[in-house]
């Protein structure tokens, strides 16, 4: 493993993210850390890194809105989601957003070091049991009450998307536009899309759209 490898840590959990400092620190070098969505899409889109190590829940709308909102701008940005969770939707979730592997937090550092390094190499990396049900989900046979796809939000774009979970949490138009550094018009261009597209009539129903989605 070599120090050249640049990671980004996301864990709402302090003391966690502090540990696997240490146990990282000397094989990659850890650029940035973020608790919560918000500071970890700055984080990101300001250091850049070539990894992004992140929890799969948090507040804010998880793993899975981080990697939403980075994808499309920083496209060379690998994610290796680490969790508790063994749960096959949250395997899901994460991959269709864009994540290169899932690992749970059972995993030995030794191991953590190689994946990241995998990953980083353009790999695909999960636990046995995981991959199982991403293989799964390709051949269209999930467990028992799990998608593979959510249609509605699917529709729309990852900047829609971005600027969707913004305007559910409470931010004004100005705000949005000030957070994604773009003009208030085409916000109100986006959420006029959104609504449109959702067939929603006001961001109130927008709000409980998108908490029953877990993107608040």
């Amino acid at each position: 493993m070599t120090r050249a490898i640049r990671v980004f840590l996301v864990d709402d959990h302090r003391l966690f993210r502090a540990g696997v400092r240490a146990e990282l620190g000397p094989h990659v070098t850890i650029v940035g850390d973020a608790g919560d969505v918000d500071t970890a899409i700055q984080g990101i889109r300001q250091t850049k890194p070539d990894v992004v190590l992140l929890d799969v829940h948090m507040p804010g709308g998880g793993g899975r809105a981080v990697i939403q909102a980075v994808h499309e701008t920083l496209p060379d940005v690998r994610f290796l989601a680490l969790s508790v969770s063994d749960a096959a939707e949250d395997v899901i979730a994460v991959i269709r957003a864009g994540a290169r592997g899932y690992v749970t937090k059972t995993i030995s550092p030794d191991d953590l070091v190689s994946a990241i390094g995998r990953v980083h190499q353009g790999d695909a990396v999960f636990s046995p049991r995981l991959a199982g049900f991403v293989l799964d989900a390709f051949a269209g046979d999930l467990p028992a009450g799990v998608s593979s796809e959510d249609p509605e939000l699917d529709q729309l774009t990852t900047r829609e998307k971005e600027v969707l979970r913004h305007i559910a949490r409470g931010y004004t138009y100005k705000e949005v536009a000030s957070r994604l550094f773009i003009s208030v018009k085409t916000v109100e261009t986006h959420v006029s899309a959104v609504l449109r597209k959702l067939q929603l009539s006001n961001r109130h129903e927008l709000t409980a759209w998108a908490a029953g989605r877990d993107l608040l």
